[in-house]
Order: structure tokens, then C-alpha cells, then sequence
């Protein structure tokens, strides 16, 4: 892994839009006042995972009762669904406790959020995939996890899982008994238990681990700034309209999907400027790239161009580097393309402002940013696959090999 100095973090925050870049030599101090908490014990969530989940997944693992409950939970999709029948009495238990939504989740906001996700699709699309996708891939314990967990050897069916993941946080109905994302939830909370048990049986996962269990509570926050952090200062930087009302349900929509993931309410910002601070601790200080990183970062790009997006790959490659910076388009060795770099930098702005109902008139080349957003909302749309529907699974095991 490369190392990074200080002025190589400060520079890479500016460039992805991150403000008040911490020293990665600096111990946890984000303050838990600013969570939706409150307070806290101020404890590094480094050292916290999932003391409701992992036991009992660690427990269904041993007594190879998870093809059983796959099987049983198959048919249990929609949030108003009963619990199946034929679930182990400690897991029926366990989500009769945890599925549902906390008491300070506001549905007014969630509405909300569902109708902003709506209007800003055509961004979230963008920024989702080739912003945060391809960022996740020099997060390096998320590249090795993923890259040497079960999932990682089919990474067609892992981008769609995780596409899952995302289409039901941004359906319209996604907090209500007719949506699915509170299930989604609750079914990726498992998967994290079985990994946390399974990947430090992995020869190759151990070999380059910096940590003796995977997905720490502080590795998912760092997911959640890849994301809905990320995402949102993107927007305020590309200047696209939103008024104060939706930045806030936006947020609390991600609020409330980390708490179903199994995040204490101690770590969980208030505010984007509370979320901003605790990225600089978490986030930009790790981002480096990794050989898993790299592979993963190709494969995703693969499949992307396997798609009739209208675009060349080094329009992709460009449109990633402009996203996250020549910095990380460096790591991941994609090659350049200066006439793409070239349109991509001059026509994206104006195509917000098209969008947005700020400009007159649609020059023609906007006609190919809409065809390439309309195709990636489809990869999107349909789950990354092209099925519509792809069930998320406990693993029983590793990557092989």
C-alpha cells in the first residue's frame, strides 16, 4: 500500500471535496455531542463491531444452518412482510428486535429524501457509481474485503447486490411497509456478521489485513462518507439547487440506514458539518490503493463499458478521474483520454445548468450525457443485473483459491 504524507491527505482531500482533512497520525477524537445521540462514551469505533448480530451469525455458521435460513428468507422482501417461518428462534428473535426504525426516525423527512432522490437522480446515478463505486476500490480494508470474501469471485452478482442496497435506500417508499430497503437493511447486517466470522479464516484476507476483524463500526462510517458524504458535497460543489429542508432529509435518510446497519447512535452525525468532521477522521486519511483495489476497480469499469452507454472507456476513465481526482485516476493506472478529459470538464458544468432549467438552450452534445445518464440509471434500475430482482444471501464461506 502506498503511504501517504500529510500534504499528500491535504491535497487529496481538496481534491475530492473534503474539508478540515485530520492527520492520519491522530487518535479518534470526533466528538460524539455532535451525533444524533448527543453524547457518547467517546470510544473508537475501530474497536466496536456488531455485539447483537456477529455471536448469533457466528453460531448459524457452526451449525450449518445458514442454506436453511437463505432458503427461508427468499420470500421476505417488502418492510411489511411478516418474519418467515422456518427461522432458527434466535434469529426470529433477534429481527423481531431490530427490524424496525429508530424512535427519532422522521417518515415527514423520509418522504422527503424519497422525493429529492427523484429529482436528483440523474446526479446520484453519476456520483453513486462512478464516484463512490470506484472509490470504494482505494478504501483498502473495503477492497480486501470484498475482493476476498465470497462475494468478490462473482463481482457481476457483488455490484449487484450492492446496487440493491442502493435502489431501495432511494426508492419513494423505501422506509414504508410497501418498500424493501428496511429488509435490505437488516439482510446486509447479517451478511457483515457471517464476513466478521469468516474472513480471518482466509490465508489471503489475513495477509494483508490491518485488523484481526473485518468491518469494524468505524469501517462502515467509512462506507457511509464514500457515499452519502461524498455525494452530497459533490452536489454542493457542482452548485446544483437544494434547499436547506432536503440536505437535511437527505442526511437523515443515511441516518437512519447506518442505525439498521448496526451503528451505535453515538457515531452517527447531526449535521452534514458533524458528517464532514468525521469523514476527515475516518475516510480521506485511508484512501490508498491495493492489488485487490486495482482488479476491482477494472472489473467494475468492465462492466460499466459492457453497457450500451453511448461512450468510450476513456470517457469512463475520465468522467472517474473528474469525479475523484488525477490522484486516484493515477492509483488505478486508467489511461488518459484528453479530448474526453476536455469534454467532460467543459460540458458536464453546463449540462447541470441544463438541467437544472438554468440554461435556454441544449447544445447537441448534451444529447450524449443524457443517453450515457439514462443507460447508467438502467444499470442502476435494474439492480446490475439484468434481472430486477437480486436476493441478498448470508455466505457459508470464502473467495476460493
Amino acid at each position: 500500500m502506498t503511504n501517504l504524507n500529510r500534504r499528500s491527505v491535504l491535497s487529496l482531500g481538496v481534491a475530492l471535496g473534503l474539508v478540515g482533512v485530520a492527520d492520519p497520525a491522530k487518535a479518534w477524537a470526533w466528538a460524539s455531542a455532535d451525533s444524533v445521540a448527543g453524547a457518547g462514551a467517546g470510544l473508537d469505533p475501530e474497536y466496536i463491531w456488531d455485539s447483537a448480530t456477529d455471536p448469533l451469525m457466528a453460531s448459524l455458521l457452526k451449525n450449518g444452518q445458514v442454506p436453511a435460513v437463505n432458503t427461508a428468507m427468499a420470500s421476505w422482501v417488502n418492510n411489511g412482510d411478516a418474519l418467515p417461518s422456518g427461522l432458527p428462534a434466535e434469529l426470529a428473535a433477534h429481527l423481531r428486535t431490530v427490524n424496525k426504525l429508530p424512535s427519532w426516525a422522521d417518515q415527514t423527512k423520509l418522504t422527503r429524501a424519497a422525493d429529492f432522490n427523484r429529482r436528483k437522480d440523474t446526479y446520484l446515478f453519476m456520483l453513486y457509481g462512478l464516484g463512490s463505486g470506484i472509490m470504494s476500490t482505494v478504501i483498502p480494508r473495503e477492497a480486501r474485503s470484498v475482493y476476498w470474501s465470497f462475494g468478490g469471485a462473482d463481482m457481476k452478482d457483488r455490484a449487484a447486490k450492492t446496487f440493491t442496497f442502493g435502489y431501495d435506500l432511494s426508492q419513494l417508499d423505501a422506509f414504508k411497509p410497501t418498500g424493501q430497503f428496511v429488509v435490505t437493511a437488516n439482510k446486509t447486517r447479517l451478511v457483515h456478521g457471517a464476513v466478521r466470522t469468516l474472513l480471518p479464516q482466509s490465508p489471503h484476507w489475513k495477509a494483508g489485513a490491518d485488523q484481526n476483524i473485518p468491518i469494524s463500526v468505524a469501517d462502515i462510517l467509512v462506507t457511509f462518507h464514500s457515499l452519502g458524504t461524498f455525494v452530497h458535497k459533490k452536489l454542493v460543489d457542482w452548485r446544483v439547487p437544494m434547499s436547506a429542508a432536503d440536505e437535511e432529509a437527505f442526511l437523515h435518510s443515511w441516518q437512519v440506514a447506518i442505525y439498521l446497519l448496526g451503528v451505535p447512535e453515538e457515531y452517527i452525525p447531526k449535521t452534514w458539518a458533524a458528517a464532514e468532521a468525521q469523514s476527515a477522521q475516518v475516510l480521506t486519511p485511508i484512501l490508498a490503493p491495493t492489488p485487490e483495489g486495482l482488479d476491482l476497480a477494472e472489473v467494475l469499469l468492465g462492466l460499466t463499458a459492457e453497457i450500451d452507454l453511448g461512450v468510450t472507456r476513456g470517457f469512463l476513465n475520465e468522467f472517474v478521474r473528474y469525479v475523484l481526482s488525477n490522484e486516484v485516476g493515477d492509483w488505478l493506472k486508467l489511461p488518459r483520454d484528453y479530448a474526453a478529459a476536455a469534454l467532460v470538464r467543459t460540458v458536464w458544468p453546463a449540462f447541470i445548468l441544463f438541467r437544472e432549467g438554468l440554461s435556454p438552450v441544449m447544445p447537441g452534445t448534451f444529447y450524449m450525457f443524457d443517453q450515457f445518464v439514462r443507460a447508467l440509471a438502467m444499470l442502476f434500475l435494474n439492480k446490475g443485473s439484468s434481472s430486477t430482482t437480486t436476493p441478498i444471501t448470508i455466505p457459508t464461506g470464502n473467495r476460493p483459491g
